[in-house]
């Protein structure tokens, strides 16, 4: 028999994780749909305790539950994914990790950095897993990105430049009246994606100094902002963000990832290297053909990649972790250095003053100490898989 042919009988024959889903909103049906696309999965229970959460459950056929830790004494899942309300992940994530079950968390982490750090350290003591949900790093196309720039193809990285420009209509404010505070501008609603990405790409972020402009609609928060930032490996990047601009330069609309957003041929990141550059999404590459020399031909180059849904790569790979197969690529430590970012440029658009992201937090989210965790982890997990 081959491998492949092994590989294939194994996975029929082990038993399927029961995974629970917490709030089953847009978000949270995604995750169920992917969850029904990954062979070893199945969706055990929903908890949300809406009218439209129940029917949600009853459509999907599983029970429903208004409440988590109710769901956690009868079902026992083997993982969890929370989809609910960004104020709710600390509280529920406490609950999932008390319980001993792995955790994937939407994005953001949490929406106060000290309490996303109390968490992150509870999952890391009790060597459970917890995952943030950034899927945008389990695109086939940021693979391929991530593997050029660390393969060197562009040389060494020196700068970036990332839009994140679109425009929300006032019907996506007045159905959720929250998101006119302060705090739920885009700088925190949207940016986090965005700094995830150029983390995973181009190294650690180690200071910035933001900008931002109050709501032109005449609501609490902001609705454009733009910062400087210094990564750890001397690159210098920009990157700004509007929920106001009408434009065609963001990951929703470039990626081609989410079928509801219109789609456009443009990119939204510029990464600039010593021997090329590489636009993201659309992955072109950009090379002199002769010589590094502004007055010698500079060709593009399309870089191919595979094409697949990063909701249901994620989904497969969450089910990795809780086998014990897989080490978390967003763990809650990388979900956590991306908000540390994002704090530090809401506190420095607020002071106009330039933040180092280690003086800001003093407890090492920067460089963390992630590899005899994730180690542990997959012992721990693989112990409760067999």
């Amino acid at each position: 028999m081959a491998s492949s042919e092994h590989s294939n009988a194994a996975n029929a024959a082990r038993t399927p994780l029961r995974l629970a889903i917490a709030g089953i909103g847009l978000v949270g049906q995604r995750h169920a749909d992917a969850i029904a696309q990954v062979s070893d999965t199945t969706l055990c229970a929903v908890v949300d305790p809406s009218d439209a959460g129940k029917a949600v459950a009853e459509r999907l056929g599983v029970p429903w539950f208004d409440d988590l830790q109710g769901m956690i004494v009868a079902q026992a899942p083997d993982g969890i994914i929370l989809s609910t309300p960004t104020k709710l992940h600390v509280e529920q994530g406490a609950v999932c990790l008390d319980a001993g079950i792995p955790v994937l968390i939407e994005k953001p982490l949490a929406d106060d950095l000290g309490a996303a750090r109390t968490l992150v350290e509870r999952a890391e003591q009790a060597n459970v897993a917890l995952l943030v949900g950034h899927h945008r790093r389990h695109n086939p196309l940021i693979r391929k990105a991530h593997e050029h720039i660390k393969r060197g193809t562009i040389g060494a990285v020196r700068a970036v430049q990332a839009t994140c420009w679109f425009y929300k209509p006032d019907s996506y404010f007045d159905a959720a009246p929250w998101r006119k505070q302060v705090g739920a501008g885009p700088i925190s609603v949207n940016l986090v994606h965005d700094i995830d990405l150029l983390r995973h790409l181009c190294g650690e972020i180690l200071s910035v100094q933001a900008q931002a402009a109050p709501s032109a609609r005449g609501y609490e928060n902001e609705d454009v902002a733009a910062a400087l930032l210094r990564f750890e490996n001397g690159a210098i990047g920009t990157i700004t963000v509007s929920d106001s601009i009408v434009a065609p330069w963001s990951w929703e609309m470039t990626a081609h990832e989410y079928p509801i957003y219109p789609t456009t041929s443009q990119s939204a990141y510029q990464i600039g290297g010593s021997q090329g550059s590489l636009s993201v999404p659309d992955l072109t590459l950009w090379s002199h053909n002769e010589c590094r020399d502004w007055w010698t031909p500079i060709s593009a180059t399309s870089v191919p990649r595979d094409t697949s849904d990063p909701l249901i790569n994620q989904m497969a790979h969450f089910a990795a972790v809780i086998r014990g197969e897989e080490a978390p690529l967003v763990s809650g430590r990388e979900g956590l250095r991306s908000l540390a970012v994002v704090d530090a440029i809401q506190k420095s658009a607020k002071s106009n003053a330039l933040v180092h992201l280690e003086e800001a937090d003093g407890t090492g989210i920067c460089r963390g100490k992630s590899t005899s965790q994730l180690k542990k982890t997959i012992e721990t997990n693989a112990k409760i898989a067999k």
